[in-house]
């Protein structure tokens, strides 16, 4: 928490988030210079991938010879995590999954991941760099001082393999699926694209180029993030465990029971909420609440001692890649295309159908 994922540490990459975000604006400029509509899905996964790759393993996701690519071995990842497993649902069937090739393609995948990991620890460990007062120290340098240092006993490299794929999980998809439906959701309210645009190039003024410190002076975006967020929560349902035997509404419930807390059901329940299927920002104008998780009907992020440790991280690169995008085009509707809002289902709630937009340059 404290050596990756604190505000001082988040704002240390701000360099790297620069760069990639205009690497990206530069290819939607090229599209929109020959009139040609982008795919903002695999936009935003490139994205936020490259950000995490650079921030987490020091580079992209490519192997210095092109032989391995973290990019492509991460979205097998993806795919098998929502794949159907009978040991899932069925434990007593659980042979069946050697029987469709499940078991065969997880042991290709780990032992892929394995030697993508070995590689990047070990060109870490080569360059030892943490002697250098001006290198930056990425996640991956920060968890072998803890091995080397051994902070905690039996910390092992498959240790280390673990915690880096947990957070790529949960923060790439998360984050590109979180700027996804924040697009989307103001291409179906023109009202509310036209305002969020006018405050960002407002604040941004003369300067041709978004600063993160603007953010700050970026009320309704900061809204539209809060409000998307409710509606699209990154993690629909949150896995937790009990630690001790306890009665809900009459019912036992062991110590050491999974449960699921239903995020997405709490922040449409209209008890809490008025008119809660509708996108309306202005409900988090001059209101309270944060995504901290204090007040239990807005946990996008969780609560207590569990929550997301990555919420500055993930937060700060929603926000600042929304802005540039609403900074530098105007957003339409590919001739013939019809906003679909249909939710699909994958370690995130996703938008069923891809957004496809055609970006016209603000500046020409």
């Amino acid at each position: 928490m404290m050596e990756f994922f604190s505000h001082k540490k988040v704002q240390s990459y701000k360099w790297v988030r620069e760069e990639e975000i205009a690497l990206t604006i530069e290819k939607i400029s090229s599209a929109s210079s020959v009139g040609e509509p982008v795919d903002i899905r695999e936009l935003m996964i490139n994205l936020t991938n490259d950000i995490y790759c650079r921030c987490a393993l020091g580079r992209k996701h490519g192997g210095p010879n092109g032989d391995l690519n973290f990019g492509v071995i991460a979205g097998k990842v993806m795919k098998m995590l929502v794949a159907f497993s009978f040991a899932d649902l069925y434990p007593w069937f659980g042979w069946m999954d050697h029987f469709t090739g499940f078991i065969r393609r997880i042991n290709k995948l780990s032992k892929e991941l394995g030697d993508f990991f070995d590689q990047i620890m070990d060109e870490h460990i080569r360059q030892n760099k943490h002697n250098d007062p001006n290198y930056e120290k990425d996640y991956v340098d920060i968890l072998l001082q803890v091995q080397m240092k051994n902070s905690i006993p039996n910390f092992t490299r498959d240790n280390i393999k673990a915690l880096i794929l947990d957070n790529f999980v949960a923060g790439t998809e998360t984050t590109s699926t979180t700027i996804e439906w924040a697009l989307a959701e103001l291409m179906k309210s023109p009202q509310m694209m036209q305002k969020a645009q006018e405050e960002v190039r407002r604040v941004v003024g003369n300067k041709n180029k978004v600063d993160e410190e603007d953010i700050q002076g970026m009320d309704y975006l900061k809204a539209v993030v809060k409000e998307n967020l409710r509606l699209h929560p990154s993690v629909a349902l949150l896995p937790m465990q009990t630690s001790v035997a306890t009665n809900l509404k009459g019912y036992h419930v062991p110590a050491k029971t999974k449960a699921y807390v239903n995020i997405w059901s709490i922040h449409r329940d209209p008890k809490f909420w008025e008119k809660p299927e509708e996108f309306n920002p202005e409900r988090f104008i001059d209101n309270p609440l944060d995504f901290i998780g204090r007040d239990f009907k807005y946990i996008p992020f969780g609560s207590g001692r569990r929550t997301c440790p990555a919420v500055v991280f993930g937060v700060t690169a929603v926000e600042v890649v929304l802005a540039n995008l609403l900074y530098w085009f105007d957003w339409e509707m590919p001739k013939g295309e019809t906003l679909d809002m249909a939710e699909g289902f994958g370690i995130t709630v996703n938008k069923k159908i891809p957004l496809h937009l055609l970006p016209r340059s603000h500046f020409p």
